[in-house]
């Protein structure tokens, strides 16, 4: 005979907890719909670390976990988030939903020359420092070698811009404010020039092979070699 029981719930008496994950960049915006990845951590017994147990690079990924502690952690460029979250074993058989949400914008900077004119962008990189130092007292980078018109995601907070113009010392600095839900527009000003030696034999004439070149400060402090 067939039994009158009706459908169980997915995972009922298995012990599995279904867990559904989103992510938003503020607390009243919307899902994330793109450009995430979840990387998920079952958190050891004793002196184990925790150990990777899944990732995904979903915008809305469903877990189906056993019960323990674990570890989430989701980034979305390089703003990221993570939690601890228990799965009970009392809640098997229950699916919920757990948001995480990043409180990131973003940042894109633009570089130009003092007197206003553009940067060939292709010369141009920068790197961007947290306001948080580490036990040397530097502010600890974020990211480096960045191009010019890349939006970078990241986590609310002040940063400070070293945009490097060549490969020299023409460099500019600036501290920049990101918000949540937000994207910041930096513009660095370059005071510097690109300028080119050639060691020739009389005026107008071809630049000679196999020169070497040393540029100093005044201080005699090296600053480039070719």
């Amino acid at each position: 005979p067939r039994s009158s029981a009706g459908p169980k719930q997915a995972g009922a008496g298995s012990g599995i907890g279904q867990i559904s994950l989103t992510a938003l960049l503020t607390d009243d915006g919307q899902n994330i719909d793109q450009g995430l990845v979840w990387r998920i951590y079952r958190v050891g017994q004793g002196p184990e670390k925790a150990a990777l147990v899944a990732q995904h690079r979903d915008a809305s990924p469903t877990l189906r976990l056993e019960p323990g502690s674990y570890i989430v952690n989701v980034a979305f460029g390089r703003a990221h988030l993570t939690r601890k979250i228990v799965v009970a074993a009392e809640h098997a058989g229950q699916e919920r939903q757990e948001r995480f949400v990043l409180n990131a914008g973003g940042l894109r900077v633009t570089p130009v020359l003092a007197n206003g004119e553009a940067i060939n962008d292709r010369i141009v990189t920068y790197d961007i420092f947290s306001d948080e130092r580490d036990r040397y007292g530097q502010k600890t980078k974020v990211v480096s070698a960045i191009k010019t018109g890349v939006i970078v995601r990241l986590n609310a907070g002040i940063y400070s811009i070293l945009s490097t113009y060549g490969d020299a010392n023409a460099t500019a600095r600036a501290d920049v404010t990101v918000e949540a839900g937000k994207l910041t527009e930096a513009t660095l000003s370059h005071a510097a020039a690109k300028v080119t030696f050639k060691l020739v034999m009389r005026a107008g004439g071809d630049a000679m092979a196999d020169t070497q070149w040393s540029v100093t400060t005044q201080r005699g402090e090296p600053i480039k070699e070719s």
